[in-house]
């Protein structure tokens, strides 16, 4: 009996002592994990924020207290798949050619010199000992053939959908020939929360959550709200009664003084318009629905942050949180991203990290490109030389690069917007020009650009624009704007007789 006891004894110490051993690697190694959220067409109507009082996000809120927010980040391009790609590649949309939709494993091809090498954000972890994982909308479907160790996938469309639309068509009075159907409309549904994929691809998180690993991880959790459908069960509109709903800022002839260029950008009547909603009265049944949407996000982030606490990662773990571009809420006529104005390319970014400050704004511009070179310093990695955001670890700590902050974003080829100190200039293919003044016109309804007075600001700030503007990648496509759809062709060196539409908004 005291023989089998002490074999009892040994095994239990060499099992304990593996088990030690396999968590000390991590420890070792002085790499913290990643959770890298990404949230689909989330604007800055968030709590922290302050920029609308009817939000309600107690766990985006939460996380922002526990690190570094930016109050005035910004998309490299007002549209789902350029804007990730761009901050999966660390390239800007005009070095890539990538301006409009691209499937995944399209973006590193061999006809693009930019892409073909490129390592992907996930892969960098994993070329430097991390094991990745991944769930949900990260890249502009899931990801990229082979860039995660693991795979949760992702649930096709934004679904679930009722048997019929709700109110919007998908394409109101557009033209069907030249424009694509869009998933636009509103209401509760749903019955319950467990029925949608974030809730499923959190349950999958929470999952992995609850492993040991023997190395540090990367772990990409992609949510599809408040992407349109402004579908989610009742219980999250009940938040938002339609007597709290404040409309956002807009004038009915805001547009008189834009490029024309700017207008074809914005000719989206495929998407409500702001003055279609007003006559209807929909206005605020629609910011209910995005409200109601955010707030069901918010409650799935709870959701994940409850068990990141509770795991044994708590307290080695870099969390970012990023959207990949605003989304208009009936600001410049619209209801839609699709634009070079602040509601279009302006969304929430924030850094948790043990070696961060906490409950720090910053309100100096910042670039979503920046998301990789900053994950890289955070935790320790070498920087990647292809990368062209800069890390911005040194700003949050210290705040030494407040007044050299900008922030670029372009819309197909030869667009660019620049976010920098007090104002925004944007400058369009045709030479159109439009500057605004935030600091007396936060809402950017006056154009400055052809006022004599503003003309050094405007050199200034064009010193911001690219120098490189690639032309239109061949295997990416925009597929519901005739613009758009003439400007790649022309990129292309086509000629365009007709305007063809192919397929829709993704």
């Amino acid at each position: 009996m005291k023989i089998r006891s002490k074999i009892i004894v040994i095994l239990v110490f060499v099992l304990v002592g593996t088990t030690i051993t396999a968590q000390s690697k991590v420890a070792q190694s002085g790499k913290p994990n990643v959770l890298f959220i990404a949230v689909d067409d989330l604007n800055t109507w968030l709590g922290c924020l302050k920029n609308y009082s009817g939000t309600k996000t107690p766990n985006i809120d939460r996380l922002a207290a526990r690190g570094v927010l930016f109050s005035n980040a910004h998309c490299q391009a007002p549209l789902c798949g350029p804007s990730r790609a761009s901050i999966m590649t660390g390239l800007r949309p005009s070095s890539t050619g990538i301006y409009g939709m691209i499937s995944d494993n399209a973006i590193r091809n061999k006809e693009n010199a930019e892409t073909n090498d490129i390592i992907f954000l996930p892969e960098y972890f994993r070329n430097n000992g991390y094991y990745t994982m991944g769930v949900g909308k990260l890249f502009h479907d899931h990801a990229p053939k082979g860039v995660f160790d693991e795979s949760g996938g992702r649930v096709s469309g934004f679904g679930p959908l009722p048997e019929k639309r709700f109110i919007w068509d998908g394409l109101g009075p557009a033209d069907k020939s030249k424009y694509g159907r869009t998933s636009t409309d509103w209401g509760a549904f749903p019955e319950r929360d467990d029925q949608m994929p974030d809730h499923q691809s959190v349950d999958w998180t929470i999952e992995h959550l609850n492993k040991t690993y023997n190395k540090p991880f990367f772990m990409g959790l992609g949510f599809l709200r408040p992407h349109v459908p402004l579908y989610v069960p009742q219980k999250w509109f009940d938040m938002h009664p339609l007597e709290s709903i404040q409309v956002a800022p807009y004038l009915s002839d805001d547009l008189n003084d834009i490029p024309q260029v700017g207008l074809d950008i914005n000719d989206l009547p495929m998407m409500p318009s702001t003055e279609w909603a007003i006559q209807t009265g929909e206005w605020k049944k629609m910011i209910q629905a995005y409200l109601a949407c955010i707030s069901y996000v918010d409650y799935e982030i709870g959701r994940v942050l409850d068990a990141l606490d509770k795991s044994e990662y708590a307290d080695n773990t870099v969390i970012v949180l990023w959207s990949d571009h605003g989304y208009r809420l009936g600001e410049k006529s619209t209801f839609a991203k699709h634009g070079l104005w602040d509601s279009a390319t302006k969304a929430p970014l924030l850094f948790v990290a043990p070696s961060l400050p906490k409950g720090k704004v910053i309100d100096t511009p910042a670039e979503m490109l920046s998301i990789y070179p900053t994950l890289l310093e955070l935790c320790g990695l070498p920087a990647y030389d292809r990368n062209e955001g800069i890390s911005l670890v040194e700003t949050m700590k210290s705040n030494k690069a407040k007044n050299k902050s900008f922030a670029l974003t372009t819309y197909g080829a030869n667009n660019h917007s620049v976010r920098q100190g007090r104002y925004r200039f944007t400058q369009y293919e045709d030479g159109g020009q439009e500057l605004y003044d935030h600091r007396i016109d936060p809402n950017e309804f006056t154009n400055l650009a052809k006022f004599p007075e503003y003309k050094s600001e405007i050199k200034r700030l064009k010193k911001y624009l690219p120098n490189t503007n690639e032309k239109w990648d061949i295997n990416s496509s925009y597929n519901f704007q005739p613009y758009f759809v003439k400007q790649r062709a022309r990129s292309l060196g086509e000629e365009v007789k007709e305007v063809k539409v192919i397929g829709a908004e993704k």
